[in-house]
Formats: C-alpha cells, sequence, structure tokens
C-alpha cells in the first residue's frame, strides 16, 4: 500500500466516492482546480481498491451507493487506517446524517450542494487533520486520560485510543479547558471552526468521545452535560475530588 505524507499541505490525494459520473465530475473538477490530486470511483469495491493502490488524505463518500453502501466503505476504510471522510448525501433526513457521524464520518455535505462549499469543507477537515504545535507542556493529562497533540496520540490508562480526527479534536480541547462549560455553538466555532451548522453534529461527537474515554458511557462523569447550556470537561468530579 502507498502511503502518502500525513495530511500533505499541497497537492493532498482526495478519492471521490459516487456513483453519479455528473457530480462526480463537478466535484473532482472543483478539487482538481483547488490544487489537490484527485482519484474517483463509482462503487464501493472500487473505492477500496483505489485506496489500498493509493491511500488518500480524504474521501469525498457518497451514502447512497449501488451494492455497498457509504457506510460500509467508511467502517472498511476506517478498519485498514485513519482517513478523513466527507460524506455526501441526497437525504434529507436527519437520521441518516447522523448515521454517517455515528460511523466515524468527519462531514457531511447534503444534496444538491455549492462545489465551491464543498472545496471549503475539504480545507477545514484536512486543515484539522494536520498535527497542532505542541503545547509548552507537551502532553495533556487530565484523570486517566493523556493526549499527544503533535503525535495526534491519545491514551486512557496507558491504553491508545482508537479517535477519529474530530473526536481527537474535541479530546484535547476538553483537556485544555478542564471545569468550563461551553455551548455546542462554541464546541463548533472553537473545535471544528465553523461558525454556523448542524449542532447535531457536536452532540454525536460528544456521544461518540463517551463511548471511548468514559468508564460508564451512560453515567458520564468525564465529559458532563451541562443543561441549558451545553457540555463541561470535569476530571476533578470523574477523579472523586467534588
Amino acid at each position: 500500500m502507498e502511503q502518502r505524507p500525513p495530511n500533505a499541505e499541497a497537492g493532498a490525494r482526495v478519492l471521490v466516492v459516487d456513483d453519479d459520473p455528473t457530480v462526480a465530475e463537478i466535484v473532482t473538477g472543483y478539487l482538481d482546480r483547488a490544487g489537490y490530486v484527485v482519484d474517483r470511483a463509482g462503487d464501493g469495491p472500487d473505492a477500496l481498491a483505489r485506496a489500498a493502490a493509493h491511500w488518500p488524505d480524504l474521501v469525498v463518500l457518497d451514502l447512497m451507493l449501488p451494492g455497498m453502501d457509504g457506510l460500509e466503505v467508511c467502517r472498511r476504510m476506517r478498519g485498514r487506517g485513519p482517513v478523513p471522510v466527507i460524506m455526501l448525501t441526497a437525504r434529507g433526513d436527519e437520521d441518516d446524517r447522523i448515521l454517517g457521524l455515528e460511523v466515524g464520518a468527519d462531514d457531511y455535505v447534503t444534496k444538491p450542494f455549492s462545489p465551491r462549499e464543498l472545496v471549503l469543507r475539504v480545507e477545514s477537515v484536512l486543515r484539522r487533520a494536520r498535527p497542532a504545535p505542541a503545547p509548552a507542556s507537551g502532553l495533556l493529562r487530565a484523570a486517566a486520560l493523556s493526549v499527544d497533540p503533535a503525535a495526534r496520540r491519545a491514551a486512557k490508562n496507558g491504553a491508545e485510543l482508537a479517535l477519529t480526527i474530530r473526536e481527537f479534536d474535541l479530546l484535547s480541547f476538553f483537556l485544555r479547558h478542564p471545569g468550563r462549560a461551553f455551548a455546542r455553538e462554541e464546541l463548533m466555532r472553537e473545535v471544528w471552526g465553523w461558525d454556523f451548522g448542524d449542532l447535531s453534529t457536536v452532540t454525536v461527537h460528544v456521544r461518540r468521545l463517551r463511548g471511548k474515554v468514559e468508564d460508564d458511557p451512560a453515567r458520564p462523569r468525564l465529559i458532563q452535560t451541562v443543561w441549558g447550556v451545553g457540555y463541561r470537561f470535569d476530571p476533578a468530579v470523574a477523579s472523586g475530588e467534588e
């Protein structure tokens, strides 16, 4: 498998997976003009084969594909290695958008969409995927958690956590701001870099992150819901220091 330098700033490889040749051609054209190296696939098996031959820096993935749908393609790709995914969906049902986020998509765009907006989303996701400069203190630690921003690795009790890009960014942000309550709008702005968007994106990612860092996700103690506000990361409460 060819491995490209992670999160390349120039000439990043984007795999566009859509069975509609018109949509694929338009998206490919806009991404190509924006300076990306673009591969195209018309179905799930073709997408997996192309990814195996040339591992992408990001995947633009249609939810409704013939045979193997986008959700299964996303699962299989994530099983091979971390890769940012932007899901495309023609459906207006919120449940479908949330399902895409649940399997690990980093963002979604609903058809019909502006190709220019999609390019901006690609830029945003790739920018967030780049390793951030490590803070002066190096590792971030709280309760049983540790985060290495430079290596983009997180662990609980010494065991590495399998986090998506957004989950990692969200956990890092919480560790940098313990004890402070944030509205979902603030989290979307600070973690996603968006001034607007579907706030269910934040809700789903918090739920997924809880499933990986909480001892009992059904009774979260680290990432607490602050009713009427949003969420608060409170390692003191989780450590029994209330």
